[in-house]
């Protein structure tokens, strides 16, 4: 196991504790087809959000700070601006194939910072959750 120290924070427990979270939201968190599941993962330098339908297993949209339409705009998916954008074009891409209502999956990130302005963008644009 690669054991690189980061402060005083092994990245290996961070990883560690990430999926343990994961696991944990994961438990209560279950995409239908009326209701579909948001999930986000962000990186160091990109954030990405898809719309699952778990039921089917199908996803049924997807976004990140590397489509086409936002590196167009020269957005960063490493900051919060980015990560707005993610959001508003989810959401945009959500509401043309008539999805409103959503369960929002955090993948085990904290409620904060990106995850939370990419979150709070596709509430403003449309998504009900």
């Amino acid at each position: 196991m690669k054991e690189a120290f980061l402060g005083l924070i092994k990245i290996e427990d961070r990883k560690v504790a990430r999926a343990r979270r994961h696991k944990r939201v994961r438990k209560k968190v279950f995409g239908t087809a009326e209701r579909p599941r948001l999930s986000v993962y962000e990186s160091l330098s990109h954030i990405y959000a898809q719309i699952i339908d778990d039921e089917k297993g199908w996803t049924l949209v997807a976004a990140s700070s590397l489509s086409h339409e936002l590196r167009q705009r020269s957005l960063s998916g490493g900051n919060i601006a980015g990560a707005e954008a993610v959001g508003e074009l989810i959401a945009k891409k959500a509401l043309e194939k008539n999805i409103r209502k959503i369960v929002l999956d955090r993948g085990g990130f904290h409620y904060h910072g990106r995850i939370k302005a990419l979150a709070e963008a596709a509430r403003k644009h449309g998504l009900e959750f």
